[in-house]
């Protein structure tokens, strides 16, 4: 069995242990012989109950002493206890001896601190939380660090985003594994909305923008989200605000944090998303539902805004066969 050590502490953030710990759990109840399944364990300072940032407790399947033998891939959570657990020496000693024997080294958001601290990522490529990149490279100038990135991977080495980044690099860890197959199973399984290739950003449309404070410019964006094969210019959205073009423009940008022109292609390119993960339409039929003038267009967008193109999404996230799992 591939033996998977998630290793948290007092402070650890909870979703950073139990995201990818159901991942595993899941790809393992899809996988035949029983030999070749996961075995997922935590892994704690002292072992037993601890608490987690937000205050929920876990319980440990062991203590560091009691963590020894062969391991396949090491996962190193993060969280509001990164800190504390980077000056106890005895813990970063472990991820050190263990690292050196495990097929495979991962981080899940501020666990990549625990990963420099050990010398695992000097001269490497690495990403974390994007609030805690910038201390992350004045705290260890010798790491390559990535801050836009969902994951990534050097060598043997892989660290992830924030928290639910988590599941997506526990995903990429399955497929490696078990293949894609089972991979877009176990995302289904988990109702998780895609699952993101690790060069995708950080951020979708929703998140990089905000809602507005007036309710006309509110409604426009619910317009553009409902209709983004409409006409969306500047003057025939100003319109829909009951604005001057002028003012529409500017007061949009202020509310929102972008310019309508940014809003409206980011909203283009997550309907299309959905469309490739959901639909048989050919790209230029997409390409079409969701405003955009020509599929070279919609492909320049997907650039900008996920940095993969509409095929290489559509291979990724295209939803997996059903029937291939229960969910007990």
């Amino acid at each position: 069995m591939r033996r998977v050590w998630i290793l948290a502490f007092p402070g650890a953030q909870v979703l950073d242990v139990t995201g990818p710990y159901e991942v595993f759990a899941m790809a393992s109840r899809l996988t035949d012989p029983p030999t070749a399944r996961y075995d997922v364990a935590v892994v704690a300072p002292s072992g037993g109950r601890f608490a987690t940032s937000g205050g929920l407790s876990l319980v440990a399947d062991c203590s560091l002493a009691q963590a020894t033998g062969p391991v396949d891939t090491l996962v190193v959570a993060g969280g509001q206890g990164t800190r504390a657990s980077a000056r106890d020496a005895r813990l970063v000693a472990w991820i050190r001896r263990t690292a050196r024997r495990a097929r495979r080294v991962a981080s899940v958001c501020t666990g990549a601190f625990l990963l420099a601290e050990a010398g695992l990522l000097d001269g490497r490529r690495a990403t974390t939380h994007w609030a805690m990149c910038d201390a992350l490279q004045r705290q260890f100038p010798a790491v390559r660090v990535e801050r836009d990135p969902i994951f990534v991977r050097d060598g043997h080495v892989v660290t992830s985003a924030g928290i639910t980044a988590g599941m997506d690099l526990a995903l990429e860890l399955v497929e490696e594994d078990y293949g894609r197959d089972v991979a877009l199973t176990v995302a289904r399984w988990l109702v998780m909305f895609l699952r993101r290739p690790g060069g995708q950003s950080q951020f979708s449309a929703q998140l990089s923008a905000q809602l507005a404070e007036r309710d006309g410019l509110r409604d426009v964006q619910g317009w553009i989200a409902d209709h983004p094969d409409g006409e969306l210019s500047v003057p025939v959205l100003a319109r829909r605000a009951h604005m001057s073009p002028r003012n529409f423009a500017r007061t949009f940008r202020r509310e929102v944090g972008v310019t309508p022109a940014v809003y409206v292609e980011a909203q283009r390119v997550e309907a299309a998303r959905r469309l490739l993960e959901t639909t048989t339409r050919s790209v230029t039929e997409v390409a079409s539902a969701c405003g955009f003038a020509r599929a070279e267009t919609m492909h320049r967008a997907f650039r900008r805004v996920l940095r993969v193109a509409p095929a290489q999404y559509r291979r990724h996230f295209r939803a997996a066969p059903r029937g291939h799992a229960t969910a007990s």
